[in-house]
């Protein structure tokens, strides 16, 4: 069965039908999800999901476009949140350089402060980089974020870069980006990179694979994501959601 490593089933995109899609994943053949947080807000209702849904454990993190909303209050409470049983990651953090705000700054020292909480709560990290590719690295680097390991999700960069990561013993996430036809850079860092450090994520609602390409993404949709992998690394499918989910579930801790 697939394991999710990456959704956001507490956006509002899935307000209308929540607990009908989610009730029906495991029969659908998603295994486990792993439902991520991105604010402080977005935290708090994976953490109630995880509760819910056997099935579906939380990342409690903030992303680096919400961290201005981090004091030392809200990042204790953060903390306790880190520390709970079915919270398997901190996560998302990192970088995000797309958009002015937040300064560049605070993005840096709250994703150094999140990675030592990772560290202290001796959980993985979920990364986000967009636009920020030297400094993302240099960070971890410089933070030895090979002794908290984790992944690099939603990839996109550049083959060396991604092979640097697996060097640092981090996996990388790939989801519906790599079955657009224009996604050769994609295409050539999943050739490149060794199975054993692929996960497989959606992102969920964002970026559905084709042919929903445009639709509001769900776990339903990594079968698509594990075809195209295993057509791409000239493997099978059953291959490719085997080796995937052995990875998430070492990563996570989970079973």
């Amino acid at each position: 069965m697939i394991f999710e490593t990456h959704a956001h089933y507490d956006d509002e995109a899935f307000d209308g039908d929540r607990e009908e899609l989610l009730s029906a994943m495991q029969e659908s053949g998603i295994e486990y999800i792993v439902n991520v947080g991105a604010s402080l807000k977005s935290t708090a209702a994976s953490v109630e999901l995880a509760r819910r849904y056997p099935f579906v454990y939380a990342a409690a993190g903030v992303h680096p476009g919400e961290t201005q909303e981090l004091n030392e209050e809200r990042f204790a409470w953060l903390k306790e949140q880190c520390l709970l049983e079915k919270v398997a990651a901190v996560g998302e953090i990192g970088l995000d350089y797309h958009w002015d705000e937040p300064a560049r700054d605070i993005q840096k020292l709250c994703f150094e402060r999140q990675l030592d909480l990772a560290r202290e709560v001796k959980k993985p990290v979920i990364i986000h980089s967009r636009d920020a590719a030297r400094d993302t690295f240099d960070i971890m680097a410089a933070k030895n974020a090979d002794e908290i390991g984790g992944v690099i999700h939603c990839y996109s960069y550049s083959t060396e870069m991604a092979l640097k990561y697996v060097e640092m013993g981090f996996y990388i996430g790939i989801g519906g980006v790599v079955t657009f036809k224009n996604a050769k850079k994609l295409k050539d860092v999943v050739e490149a990179l060794p199975i054993e450090h692929i996960l497989l994520e959606t992102d969920s609602p964002y970026l559905s694979p084709e042919p929903n390409r445009g639709k509001r993404n769900s776990s339903l949709n990594l079968p698509y994501v594990a075809q195209r992998i295993a057509e791409i690394k000239g493997i099978s499918y059953d291959e490719v959601v085997a080796i995937t989910s052995r990875n998430a579930k070492r990563m996570y801790r989970i079973d």
